[in-house]
């Protein structure tokens, strides 16, 4: 690819931002144009970890010194037909002359905590908004103590069988079932005593509905 003088004008460049392509005087998203003003400094420092010089540079890539100068100072847009050439001789990722931002591991590794005799395991990491937890409770017989509080709650029983009280309602939820319910609502749920109950608890300020499903305990 070749960059001669009439092309310093960015006519025709393809910019990394997909805005104006008049070159560096275009305006744009002010987050965009913070990324693109550290194009510059990055491939000078990249280039000088490597030992090339900008002649060198311009040999292998057939971009002009002059563009590739003006790149690096910031005087010229970053373009896709001005990087690609550079990744390739640099042979580095796009990415890594952009400055993409790295995406984290999404999994979630949270231990388990034991609390009130049951086993959470944490399955959101970010604090404050919904809460979302993998819950084990074991077989024991209690006698419900409805309570009250801010918020709103969300059970879908993974295996076993999960009691329900609920203002008036006492129901038993099997696997697969679900409830909702707003916790300023007196309410409790843990074991039958017939069994361990597997399920998941989301709780937060408000969210999507699932549908209530599940049986009485009595008629």
């Amino acid at each position: 690819m070749s960059d001669t003088d009439a092309s310093d004008g960015d006519v025709g460049d393809g910019n990394v931002s997909g805005g104006d392509s008049s070159g560096a005087e275009a305006g744009g998203d002010s987050a965009t144009d913070e990324v693109l003003a550290e194009v510059g400094p990055r491939l000078r420092r990249i280039r000088k970890e490597r030992g090339a010089t900008l002649a060198g540079l311009s040999e292998v890539t057939g971009i002009s010194v002059s563009t590739l100068s003006r790149l690096e100072s910031g005087l010229r847009r970053p373009s896709l037909e001005l990087l690609l050439p550079i990744a390739r001789a640099h042979q580095v990722a796009l990415d890594e002359l952009v400055g993409a931002p790295p995406v984290d591991d999404p999994r979630v590794r949270a231990k388990p905590i034991s609390m009130h005799g049951r086993t959470y395991w944490p399955l959101t990491r970010q604090p404050g908004g919904l809460q979302a937890y993998k819950v084990l409770e074991p077989v024991r017989r209690m006698e419900p103590e409805p309570r009250t509080h801010e918020g709103y709650e969300w059970l879908y029983v993974l295996a076993g069988r999960l009691r329900l009280v609920l203002g008036e309602h006492d129901v038993v939820l099997g696997p697969g079932e679900a409830a909702e319910f707003d916790t300023r609502v007196p309410h409790w749920f843990g074991s039958t005593g017939e069994g361990p109950a597997e399920f998941l608890s989301l709780f937060g300020p408000q969210g999507e509905r699932m549908h209530v499903r599940a049986r009485p305990t009595r008629s």
